[in-house]
């Protein structure tokens, strides 16, 4: 059992450091909100890991109030990002992009 706990702690960093350098090195916000949403991703696989290994449900409100976060906040980022997009390629009142 703890070499599955081993491989599962592994896995489960290498994902979160591999997410943090795209974090840092990523230009753009598309690429920071993705980073994000992995390590958000890889804190719910840990968390549910732990529920199951150990047979706790106490924290399934836990896990289903971070993925709700974590898919708002992935719509509302996209949005704001197709909102700022649309105001680029339109041209204004008079006519000039």
């Amino acid at each position: 059992m703890i070499y599955l706990w081993i491989a599962i702690a592994v896995l489960l960093g290498a994902g979160s450091l591999l997410s943090m350098a795209r974090l840092v090195i990523g230009p753009t916000i598309l690429d920071r909100s993705l980073s994000v949403d992995v390590l958000l991703a890889s804190a719910i696989a840990g968390i549910g890991a732990y529920a199951a290994f150990h047979r706790d449900p106490t924290v399934l409100p836990i896990l289903l109030t971070m993925s709700v976060l974590g898919f708002v906040g992935s719509v509302s980022i996209s949005r704001f990002v197709a909102r700022r997009q649309l105001g680029r390629t339109e041209p204004n009142e008079e006519g000039t992009p």
